[in-house]
């Protein structure tokens, strides 16, 4: 196996969850948001997601404690608040 081989296998043996900015990820990395991730996207504190969320306004899965967000269904959100004639 020629050395560039090991190191490609190696790079994507890493997993890609260490803070992973939302530009630089590819589509199957970023599918899945934290809050946090969605709180940096729409330039909101994370107590606005937290409550969007609760109240249902936001879309929004909750696995155990946690809230976790398809990013599809938050740009899809974004786009339905923004389309006010």
């Amino acid at each position: 196996m020629a050395p560039t081989d090991t190191i490609s296998v190696m790079n994507n043996a890493i997993a890609p969850t260490t803070n992973v900015s939302l530009d630089s990820v590819s589509p199957s990395e970023g599918e899945i948001l934290t809050v946090s991730d969605v709180a940096r996207f729409l330039r909101v504190p994370k107590s606005t997601v937290y409550k969007l969320a609760r109240l249902g306004e936001l879309p929004a899965s909750k696995i155990g404690k946690h809230w976790r967000f398809l990013r599809r269904d938050i740009h899809e959100w974004m786009h339905s608040r923004t389309q006010h004639h």
